[in-house]
């Protein structure tokens, strides 16, 4: 789904209000950054007056006072040693101020994403997420970094001259006071015409980011499907609309800087031509003419500085928005506030009159009845697309049915907190998932506090001990591409997790659909230990892995529309007949 970040005016003023609030926390750097902006100007603005004495000090062949020109060289050289200094501490702690800020923003944008549902996830990919999280995040960073000194030298610089010059010379400082206002007016009119085009931009860059996600991930597919070509030109497609938004965003602004300085210049030209004419007639000596000359330039230039910037701040205005999107996306709904915490449970389940549609206008399950006693295995069948998944995504609340209710131990599961519920199950998905650690790390993801024994009894239980104990360091060994295991000893690895977590209830989608079949034999008979006294949901197309299961569900069109055990249903001679000697089969109709 695309994205566009907010481009309206107020959308940008609260995009930089929100973004004040995070750099809260560095108060103190915020005070030492203003403090050396400050002193940097002042020493930049002295240096002037002292440059224009020291010119007065050479009145001619002859006439050369060099020991107070000497002092006055001497001072400067301080001076410009300082300003160096405090240059450096406002570029430190401006710094700071942005890496801290990004990282509270990155932090927050994160945590946010643990709490939103399933469906915003459904709804994004997982590139154009990431990409708020990295690259938006770092082009806030960078946006901050230079707008910060911009800003607090050339508020400090502006203020400063306005006062220099107004003591020096009143018409001369109203001459350039009077112009400069249209190199503001000018620099409005651009960037309030081009922040709508960085918008696209940002939205571009998530789009190509999460279409590059996307193939990378699928390298293998792409290449065994021959679809290279393919991708190369969807590839093109979102890089040229990134190049086309990209072009004229960066277009528009790079109008700014050429047409503020032309404003700064006819400054310029004006302060030399009155001021010139004040010297003829002796109003100013030759080293305040100077002196002006370079305050009226002083004067200009954080409007130039700013300008000079204006393509990163825009860029990192329309990325907080991308990431104040997430950051504004409705949470999960919370538990309620009588929300009821269970700490074990005996596992029965059911599904009463349960109507659900991810869509609002296509229904997919429609008066679900469903009822799971203690210890039973149910299994879930049915072609691609009739609901299977469904029943597991809305038994474990990552959707909520329209209609109806599921119950736990006859309690509706809404009336329970999602975190006690959620670890009555262990779960073992056809996509596995590991995370970068060692081999431990992900065996105890469940059960953190599990013994080193009670892990390799789960191991072992899960026939992944002999594999794991042939890793470069066994079950510390970090799980890399150099050390890429097969996708069958990644799910033996899930399923070792699930059996260390030891939970009351078992949700098993595919869990052996990239193990061989001698395994699956070996697993099967450990998921039949495993699930005595467990409740347990098992959705397999291999209908090998089921025949035993105390009631099998047959799914068509989000409805059971057959039920039993193996043999009633091959009895039937119905969908689930055809389903399985599909596979047993193939010449049986």
């Amino acid at each position: 789904m695309k994205e566009t970040a907010p481009h309206t005016a107020p959308s940008r003023k609260g995009m930089i209000r929100r973004l004040l609030r995070y750099m809260r926390g560095d108060r103190h750097y915020l005070v030492l950054a203003a403090f050396s902006a400050i002193a940097t100007v002042a020493a930049f603005l002295v240096s002037p007056i002292l440059v224009g004495r020291a010119i007065d000090k050479m009145l001619g062949v002859g006439a050369v006072d060099f020991p107070a020109l000497l002092k006055v060289i001497l001072i400067l050289l301080a001076l410009y040693a300082l300003d160096s200094v405090l240059q450096w501490l406002l570029a430190f702690s401006t710094n700071v101020i942005s890496f801290n800020t990004v990282r509270r923003l990155r932090t927050d944008a994160f945590a946010k994403i643990q709490s939103l549902p399933l469906s915003y996830l459904d709804r994004h990919t997982q590139g154009n997420i990431t990409a708020r999280l990295v690259p938006d995040a770092e082009a806030i960073s960078e946006g901050l970094s230079a707008s910060l000194s911009s800003l607090l030298t050339g508020l400090a610089t502006i203020a400063g001259t306005i006062g220099i010059m107004l003591y020096l010379d009143v018409l001369v400082a109203l001459t350039v006071i009077l112009i400069t206002p249209l190199s503001i007016l000018v620099a409005w009119f651009i960037t309030s015409r081009s922040h709508r085009l960085f918008s696209e931009q940002a939205a571009a860059q998530g789009e190509l980011a999460g279409y590059v996600n996307e193939m990378i991930s699928g390298q293998k597919l792409v290449t065994a499907f021959s679809y290279a070509e393919k991708a190369q030109e969807r590839f093109e497609t979102y890089n040229q609309t990134l190049l086309k938004t990209g072009f004229k965003a960066q277009l528009y602004a790079s109008f700014v800087n050429p047409t503020t300085r032309f404003v700064n210049n006819i400054v310029y030209a004006a302060v030399g031509v009155v001021g010139g004419l004040m010297a003829v007639r002796g109003s100013l000596t030759v080293g305040e003419l100077s002196a002006f000359l370079t305050y009226a330039n002083r004067y200009t230039k954080p409007f130039n500085e700013i300008s000079g910037v204006l393509a990163q701040i825009q860029s990192a205005l329309s990325a907080a928005a991308r990431i104040f999107s997430i950051l504004d996306a409705e949470d999960e709904v919370p538990d309620g506030p009588d929300a009821l915490h269970i700490d074990e449970c005996r596992g029965d389940v059911a599904f009463e009159n349960v109507f659900f549609s991810y869509v609002p206008d296509r229904p997919l399950i429609t008066d679900l009845n469903l009822t799971a006693k203690t210890g039973q295995k149910i299994a879930i069948v049915g072609p691609t697309g009739a609901g299977k998944t469904t029943i597991v995504n809305l038994l474990m609340r990552f959707y909520e049915p329209q209609a109806g209710k599921i119950t736990l131990d006859g309690t509706d599961i809404r009336r329970l907190t999602r975190d006690s519920m959620r670890r009555q199950f262990g779960m073992v998905l056809q996509d596995t998932w590991l995370f970068s650690g060692t081999v431990r790390d992900n065996l105890l993801y469940g059960r953190p506090d599990a013994t080193e024994a009670e892990m390799v009894a789960a191991a072992k239980a899960a026939f992944a001990h002999n594999f794991i104990l042939r890793l470069p360091k066994g079950y510390d060994t970090e799980i890399t591409d150099e050390n890429s295991l097969s996708q069958g000893q990644k799910q033996l690895l899930c399923i070792a997790r699930v059996m260390l977590a030891d939970p009351a209830l078992l949700i098993l989608d595919e869990a052996t659909s990239a193990i061989d079949t001698l395994t699956e034999a070996r697993i099967s008979q450990a998921f039949d230990r495993m699930t005595q006294g467990r409740t347990s949901f098992v959705i397999a197309h291999r209908l090998s892995t089921i025949q035993g299961a105390d009631l099998i569900l047959v799914m068509q069109n989000g409805n059971i529309v057959e039920q039993g055990r193996h043999e009633e249903l091959l009895a039937q001679n119905g969908l689930y007949a055809k389903l399985f000697y599909s596979q047993f089969a193939p010449t049986v109709v």
